[in-house]
């Protein structure tokens, strides 16, 4: 079946979240005069990492809202009591640093252009419409996509099926005409997968090894690979050059 849209994930997808975080994070440390209370800026970075990732697995759970694993990141990441005004304050002056530094990926822009007149586009993320809405206008790619959804709004979250049906569902399309792209091997690629989209793995930096298990998935280096991916489908056995 052709491939009619593109659903996108946005973070580490479109929007180089990793680099404005890690380059927020260090200097909201030095503006608050954090880095002396760690062994350098990378045990700092990658203590806001785990706490950023533990934190948002609750979410994903529905253990805790999306402004709770906000201000629970902050308490683990400072190992201290906060209430909610303090923590949400030290939030909020790291992501005035983060705002500063969003920038997307060199290749979404070129290769959203060259899908322009043969796919439509949407967008299924983890996050919360609050947030993507405003980062799609800042960036100026918002009307670029027809539907914007996202896990806070919808109550489910990738990789359960029901966040990628509900991409089709506002499309109108099946899921065999849809494909999604994202960076997470498991959320993103086998979420997709299994609810029956074509499912394209975004891994720009090659962290990753497959496993047996997951041999045969799409898997692209660069946004620059998609359209000949999408214009020879290779879910049915035609010729392939993709990792």
């Amino acid at each position: 079946m052709t491939i009619r849209a593109v659903v996108w994930d946005v973070d580490d997808t479109l929007f180089d979240y990793t680099g404005a975080d890690r380059a927020a994070m260090r200097e909201h440390l030095a503006a608050e005069g954090l880095l002396d209370g760690h062994a350098g800026v990378a045990d700092a970075l990658e203590r806001w990492r785990v706490a950023t990732e533990f934190h948002w697995a609750r979410f994903s759970a529905g253990e805790v809202s999306f402004e709770g694993q906000r201000l629970d990141r902050v308490r683990l990441f400072l190992d201290r009591e906060l209430t909610d005004t303090e923590a949400d304050d030290w939030f909020r002056r790291y992501k005035a640093h983060y705002e500063r530094a969003w920038a997307l990926f060199p290749d979404v822009l070129p290769v959203l252009d060259a899908l322009a007149a043969t796919h439509r586009h949407a967008v299924l993320s983890n996050s919360s419409i609050t947030v993507q809405d405003r980062k799609l206008r800042t960036l100026g790619v918002y009307d670029r996509f027809e539907v914007v959804l996202c896990a806070a709004e919808l109550g489910v979250s990738k990789p359960e099926a029901g966040a990628f049906l509900a991409a089709c569902e506002a499309l109108e399309l099946q899921p065999q005409e849809v494909a999604y792209v994202g960076d997470h091997p498991e959320i993103d690629w086998r979420g997709a997968s299994d609810a029956g989209l074509l499912s394209v793995w975004i891994d720009r930096h090659g962290g990753h090894t497959p496993d047996e298990a997951l041999v045969g998935r799409h898997r692209i280096a660069s946004l620059a690979e998609l359209p000949a991916l999408l214009g020879a489908d290779t879910r049915f056995g035609a010729p392939s050059t993709f990792r």
